[in-house]
């Protein structure tokens, strides 16, 4: 099955509706704050089926509300006030930043998946017939290639492209038969040398997925979803896979502290546990994500490459290790950035 059949030979048909209600004096309203990748299959299918599946589970019409941005961004705007009942952000390390500030108190890996709503893949996207030749990590270092990928200080999905990278770097070192520090001074040169190549850094990845539309850079690298819909509508590019890269895991949790004020802990809940219902998973599939929930995976695994050799950020040591390692001042894509600067 291709991504093209799963949209066009799914069974799940839901209604669209809008996103917000005519709000009464007693409709209760959510805040969804998400990273800005997964804006559309929140806003055209999971929010609108949700609202249905609350107003004929318990008969009450609710609004809900969305703000999307980068997710480093978006964590930081509700520490700072952004009054969201739930975060769906797009790494773990972002998350932490709201249990750090004392917003979301409960243990939010209980849950289905360890929390974790959907995966994917990073992938290099590339012009229809890749011109350039793109196959792996090393041919973006090539001369005359133009690279794009968002800036990791405000996009966690630029965190995840740069950790495919380092984490590829490891491999193909030890492939190499490098010894483990060398292997990581490979991983670190070959941010170094990607990032001589980088044209623009986006604050997002929507956006920096906007830029290649626009006709800049050779290649992208991103998540697989990103492109996957825009491939299968048409649209002049090619994904790649390394052979080399990371699983990207989406975290969500409630938000306790804007919950419990809001008095809509029990509709955030349920949206929490709609989000891992088939019918949900089945709708992030559509709008390729790959779904979490062990029915919906099975049934859609074919839509979807396996590259042979992917790694998880707990094969590198978790987020803390990887942070200090290529984001702290003194981390490798830190001093990337600063050698090409100079």
């Amino acid at each position: 099955m291709t991504f093209s059949n799963l949209i066009r030979l799914t069974a799940l048909v839901l209604l669209l509706f809008p996103l917000a209600t005519t709000a009464g004096a007693d409709t209760r309203e959510v805040l969804l704050a998400a990273y800005s990748v997964p804006k559309e299959a929140y806003e055209k299918r999971v929010i609108p089926a949700f609202v249905q599946h609350w107003k004929q589970r318990t008969g009450e019409t609710i609004q809900f509300r969305s703000s999307f941005a980068a997710s480093g961004a978006q964590a930081r705007a509700i520490v700072g006030g952004l009054d969201a009942d739930i975060a769906a952000l797009s790494l773990e390390s972002d998350l932490q930043q709201l249990l750090q500030a004392g917003l979301v108190t409960h243990d939010w890996k209980q849950g289905p998946q360890q929390g974790i709503i959907t995966t994917s893949v990073v992938a290099l996207g590339v012009r229809k017939g890749n011109p350039k030749s793109i196959e792996g990590w090393e041919d973006l270092t090539r001369p005359g290639v133009e690279v794009l990928y968002p800036s990791p200080k405000t996009s966690g999905g630029a965190m995840w492209d740069i950790v495919a990278i380092y984490g590829a770097g490891l491999q193909l070192g030890a492939r190499k038969g490098l010894t483990e520090p060398a292997s990581r001074d490979y991983a670190a040169d070959l941010i170094g040398r990607i990032q001589r190549h980088v044209k623009v850094m986006d604050k997002s990845g929507r956006e920096s997925v906007t830029t290649f539309e626009r006709g800049v850079g050779d290649v992208i690298v991103t998540y697989e979803n990103e492109l996957l819909p825009r491939i299968a509508q048409g649209r002049p590019y090619e994904l790649v896979y390394p052979a080399e890269t990371v699983v990207v895991e989406n975290p969500v949790a409630l938000v306790d502290r804007h919950a419990d004020r809001h008095q809509v802990r029990d509709i955030a809940e349920a949206f929490i546990a709609f989000l891992h219902r088939a019918e949900a998973q089945q709708a992030f599939a559509e709008f390729g994500f790959r779904p979490t929930n062990t029915a919906i995976a099975t049934a859609t695994a074919a839509a979807f490459a396996h590259p042979p050799h992917t790694f998880t950020i707990a094969s590198l040591g978790g987020w803390d290790h990887v942070f200090t390692t290529l984001f702290s001042p003194q981390g490798a894509w830190t001093r990337a950035v600063e050698g090409r600067d100079k």
